[in-house]
């Protein structure tokens, strides 16, 4: 039977808040009489969060788990989700009862009834000291410049999508934050956003620490570069190598001429190689060169290449997967 949603939970250790998350996701569903399903995908937790998960399962046959063989990190547990997830819309929401899930038919209703691809839960309220509240504001300051998408709160964990966005996506090692700027550069442009409670942590601590706004900022660095240049790398590397060529080009050509001109015009003569500005120019020749193939290399890799990230799973609640590829 299709499904209209499809909840997915990435979780490491909360093994405390899991059963209170399910009868709430449970709740909601039944009273907006959606047909759903609750994917859980357990990245490599240490406590019994995956004996709570088989539990939940069997109590509730639209619940799903799904135990990673180790701990890959939360990108790689929604990556899991997504290739799984068969209801019209995809909630992502976290484990530990921050999010609430009474905003569920809401953001659905975004979707389906706004025909947004994606809407962003924003914070507005937040529970959290203010050593991450300054350092969140500044980093979502600068992923709007980059990407040009007006969010306030790119690492909302509570977001809805259309499922063929989920599907056009790839998320990857810090990527989670981004997925907005990855569905936009797959075409998928029309992205709200909505207030969302935040709720403070009723159970454990936070898995994330402030190192996560310096990998944050260099991954948006990075998608950055690739949004921009992945199916075309040479004209980045290809216009730096050129430059780069065509200046030490100019350079050498010039060193060579005003030697030829002093020894017609018998001035002093100062040999090339005795120059700084030669040893200038063999640099920005070699790096040229360098840059070229770089970028030329980079089109081979993008045109044959179509190699996709794979995360183990060690098991599920509907088979047994010893090593099941995503």
């Amino acid at each position: 039977m299709k499904k209209d949603l499809s909840v997915v939970v990435p979780l490491y250790n909360e093994e405390e808040s899991l059963v209170e998350l399910c009868d709430w996701i449970a709740q909601v569903m039944d009273n907006h009489g959606f047909r759903y399903e609750v994917l859980l995908v357990d990245d490599g937790s240490r406590d019994h969060s995956w004996e709570v998960i088989l539990e939940l399962a069997e109590a509730n046959p639209n619940v799903q788990g799904l135990r990673l063989n180790r701990n890959y990190g939360k990108s790689a547990a929604l990556q899991t989700g997504f290739t799984h997830a068969q209801g019209e819309v995809v909630i992502t929401m976290d484990a530990d009862l921050q999010d609430s899930p009474d905003e569920i038919p809401e953001l659905y209703a975004m979707i389906q009834e706004q025909d947004y691809d994606l809407v962003s839960g924003w914070k507005k309220k937040r529970h959290d000291p203010i050593s991450k509240t300054i350092p969140s504001k500044v980093y979502n300051y600068f992923a709007r410049v980059f990407s040009g998408i007006k969010l306030h709160d790119f690492n909302c964990g509570l977001k809805a999508y259309k499922n063929k966005v989920i599907k056009s996506v790839e998320v990857y090692g810090e990527m989670h934050r981004y997925i907005p700027f990855i569905a936009k550069g797959n075409g998928y442009s029309k992205i709200g956003e909505k207030v969302v409670e935040h709720r403070a942590r009723k159970y454990g601590t936070t898995k994330f620490g402030l190192e996560r706004f310096i990998f944050g900022f260099l991954d948006l660095l990075s998608i950055n570069f690739v949004s921009r240049f992945k199916k075309r790398p040479m004209h980045f590397f290809g216009t730096l190598g050129s430059l780069s060529f065509l200046f030490g080009l100019v350079v050498t050509v010039w060193l060579i001429f005003d030697k030829i001109y002093r020894i017609h015009n018998q001035l002093r003569v100062r040999e090339v190689t005795d120059q700084p500005l030669f040893y200038l120019a063999l640099i920005a020749l070699v790096i040229g060169v360098q840059l070229f193939l770089a970028g030329f290399l980079g089109e081979m890799v993008t045109i044959y290449s179509d190699k996709k990230n794979d995360y183990l799973i060690a098991e599920t609640t509907t088979r047994q997967a010893e090593s099941k590829m995503v």
